[in-house]
Formats: structure tokens, C-alpha cells, sequence
């Protein structure tokens, strides 16, 4: 390293990102010190300040070294900090910012609700703000935001959320591209009209009655977990669609068709049967299909699912190349009377690859039929994976019923396995 010019010792000096690598080569030579300016990164991770025994705060010494610095773009802080440390760093870095991840840590913190500024107020003095990542964010009131103009990609992972507050952040970041908000409680209802939203993630947890509606004409990716109530307009560039509720139920869903939908997965436990046909209506040109939904029924009681006639559902999703399908809609297909209609010419042209997750030995006659019936007319079929999960009966027919399938995957070890 002596012998490097001193442009190249600042340019690979530059490229270092963790604060306590950053500290030890400022004690190496003055030569290394004087790189510190050029760093554009800089991380804090968990355990920074550990063993800390100094007479500075961790609040100081973060402070310290980013004074350093001339132009940081990317700041990274895990470790702990106080609103008012934010607040400090923020004044003397914020406007060069471009992406900022913070350990908010503050769901516990009574006294977060009523610190003024709080630490979600700080963040409008990095106003330039590409990128912005939050960890641990208790908001239950709204934050004291202008907008954030620049912002194209928000994400808060473990959230206590009130209504206004989300309200108020969605409207402080007009221009996103890209929203994630992940593990986030206390959400009632949420609306979202963001005219350049492209990719959205969704994950509420608790009762799962949420409702949530979406304008947003630009969307392609979406996914959605905890919410019963599911409305969303324009949605002409949607190309991959996830709906789940692992804790309610899915009462409605309202789209438009979605001719550029290629991937739809639809999960939970129970689902109105409206909603699971609507939404198979709407994606007729879909090309991958996830379905895991173990039951019907439009309130509490719980119903199987009414008859799927196989040759309708295929002719109306004539680009299917790889179908995911499990318990209660492999059982729908499977009823005595869902081939009666298959005639000479019928093909089922793209489907490449199905896997069928089978947890019933129940009309075992009428569910190897159907499998039959997938391997026959599926013109281009490569695959068909077969998963025996928790099989239901302890009576000699699941035996039987294994033995059938054994015999099919054997009579078609090609195409057919097991797991």
C-alpha cells in the first residue's frame, strides 16, 4: 500500500462500509486517515457498541465519524440510537443522503409516541432521499413529513401502524416505485394511489379482516397477505399477483381482467367461492398457478368446494404451463361428473409441469382418474409431482389408495414422482 499513488490508496479506502473497519484504518497513518472523506458508505451493525467504555455516546461517536466525511450517500445505522442523535446526523449529512436503513427499535416505546421531534420526524432532513428502510417502527401517530420527492423506494419491515400515520406516509412519497411493508400490525384500511408504483408487498398480520384498495396504473408485482377486503383498478400491467390470509378470510376481490397476468397464487384457509372464481375468471391468460385454499363457504362455516368441470377450467386457461395445486381444488377437479364433457378434440396445449399436493384418500377412483386424465391430454406435460401430505385416514383404503398411485408413478416413471 506505500508504494500505491495516493489516489488509488483513496479509492480502494473509499469502497469500505462498516464503521469499525472505517475506525481502524484511521489509526494506521495519517495517509489512511485522509481517505475518510471519500467514503460514500458507511454501516453500523448490531453490535457496534457492545463493549463500548469511552466517555462518548453512541450517538457522538456515529456523529464524529460522519463529520468526516464529505459526501456520504449510504447510511446504515442497526445499532442503537436516540431521536436525538438522529436528529444531529441527519442536520449535518441529510441532504447528500441517497439511502438510509434504520434499526428504529422504538415498538416498545411508550415515550416514542410523545418524543418531539420523533425519530420518523427527523428523517425530512435527508429530503433527497432515493431510498429509505425501516426496522422496528412504532407509528401510531402521523409524522411531521413534507415530501420526499425523490423517494422511489420505501420499506418498513415490523410495524405497529395507525390508519392516518400510514395515510400520511403514503401521501409524503408520491414518486415510489417500489413499496414493501412487511410484519405490520394494527391496520384497519389502507388506500393506495400512487401513479408510479410498479412493485408493492403487502404483509399484515393479526386478524386478517383488513381492507385494502389500490389505484395505481403502473403496478407489476403485488402481493398482498391479511386482507379480506381486495379491490384494485388499472391493472392492465400486472404481471405477478400473491393474495393470502393465513388468519381469516377472503370475503371479496375486485379487478379488472387481467390480460398480462403470468403468475397468480391464491392462499388461506378459507376463501368465499365468488372470490376464487372471480379471480380465476380474471386470470385467463395466466401462466403459472399456485392454489392453496383449503376451504369455501361465505362466513363462518366451513364447506369443501363445489364441482370444477376439468374440461371447462383448462380451455379457459389455455397458457397454463405450470399448475401448483393442492387439497381442496385437486378434490374439486376430481368429482364423478368433471370429465363428462371431454371430447375427441380436447388438448390442454402449454401445461408443462403439475404439482398436486393430496392429503385425502377420499374418491380415490374419481382422483386417479384425474391424474390420468392431466397425463392424456396434456400434450407438452413433462412433469407431474405427486405430494403425500398427512394423509388423512387411518382405514386400509389410504393404503390403498398409495398403492394406486405407486402403480401410476410406475407405469409413468418418466413424467411421474413422488414426494
Amino acid at each position: 500500500m506505500d508504494s500505491l499513488p495516493d489516489a488509488i490508496v483513496q479509492y480502494i479506502l473509499s469502497h469500505m462500509n462498516n464503521a469499525r473497519d472505517v475506525a481502524i484504518c484511521n489509526c494506521v497513518s495519517k495517509r489512511w486517515k485522509d481517505s475518510t472523506p471519500y467514503i460514500r458508505s458507511l454501516y453500523f451493525p448490531r453490535n457496534s457498541f457492545d463493549n463500548h467504555l469511552g466517555r462518548d455516546s453512541p450517538d457522538d461517536i456515529v456523529l464524529k465519524m460522519i463529520s468526516l466525511i464529505e459526501n456520504l450517500e449510504n447510511l446504515v445505522v442497526y445499532s442503537p440510537f436516540s431521536a436525538a442523535g438522529l436528529a444531529s446526523w441527519l442536520t449535518l449529512i441529510g441532504p447528500a443522503l441517497r439511502y438510509l436503513e434504520l434499526r428504529m427499535d422504538n415498538l416498545a416505546e411508550q415515550q416514542a409516541c410523545h418524543e418531539i421531534p420523533s425519530k420518523l420526524d427527523c428523517l425530512m432532513a435527508a429530503e433527497n432521499l432515493e431510498s429509505l428502510k425501516l426496522w422496528g417502527v412504532l407509528m401510531t401517530r402521523s409524522p411531521n413529513w413534507d415530501v420526499f420527492q425523490k423517494l422511489r423506494n420505501l420499506e418498513i419491515v415490523g410495524a405497529r401502524l395507525e390508519d392516518p400515520a400510514l395515510s400520511t406516509v403514503l401521501q409524503a412519497c408520491p414518486n415510489l416505485t417500489n413499496l414493501l411493508l412487511l410484519g405490520c400490525e394494527g391496520v384497519r384500511s389502507v388506500s393506495i394511489e400512487l401513479p408510479y408504483l410498479e412493485q408493492c408487498k403487502l404483509d399484515f398480520y393479526g386478524l386478517g379482516n383488513c381492507s385494502f384498495s389500490m389505484e395505481c396504473p403502473k403496478i407489476k408485482v403485488l402481493e398482498v397477505q391479511g386482507c379480506s377486503w381486495i379491490r384494485v383498478r388499472e391493472a392492465k400491467y400486472l404481471r405477478y399477483l400473491s393474495i393470502a390470509n393465513n388468519a381469516g378470510r377472503v370475503y371479496m376481490v375486485d379487478f379488472e381482467k387481467l390480460g398480462a397476468l403470468e403468475f397468480l397464487s391464491i392462499r388461506g384457509v378459507q376463501w368465499c367461492w365468488d372470490a376464487i372464481s372471480n379471480m380465476l375468471q380474471w386470470a385467463s391468460e395466466v401462466k403459472h398457478l399456485f392454489m392453496k385454499v383449503e376451504f369455501t363457504g361465505d362466513f363462518e362455516t366451513l364447506q369443501p368446494f363445489p364441482e370444477v368441470d376439468f374440461v371447462d377450467f383448462f380451455n379457459n386457461h389455455p397458457k397454463l404451463q405450470k399448475f401448483d395445486i393442492h387439497g381442496a381444488m385437486f378434490a374439486a377437479l376430481c368429482q364423478k361428473n368433471s370429465l363428462k364433457n371431454v371430447d375427441t378434440g380436447f388438448a390442454i396445449p402449454c401445461l408443462e409441469e403439475v404439482v398436486i399436493t393430496v392429503r385425502s384418500p377420499l374418491n380415490a377412483e374419481q382422483k386417479m382418474s384425474t391424474l390420468e386424465s392431466l397425463l392424456k391430454y396434456g400434450k407438452n406435460l413433462k412433469a407431474i409431482v405427486i405430494k403425500i401430505l398427512q394423509m388423512k385416514s387411518s382405514h386400509s383404503s389410504a393404503d390403498d389408495f398409495f398403492d394406486e398411485i405407486c402403480r401410476f408413478r410406475y407405469m409413468n416413471r418418466k413424467i411421474v414422482r413422488i414426494e
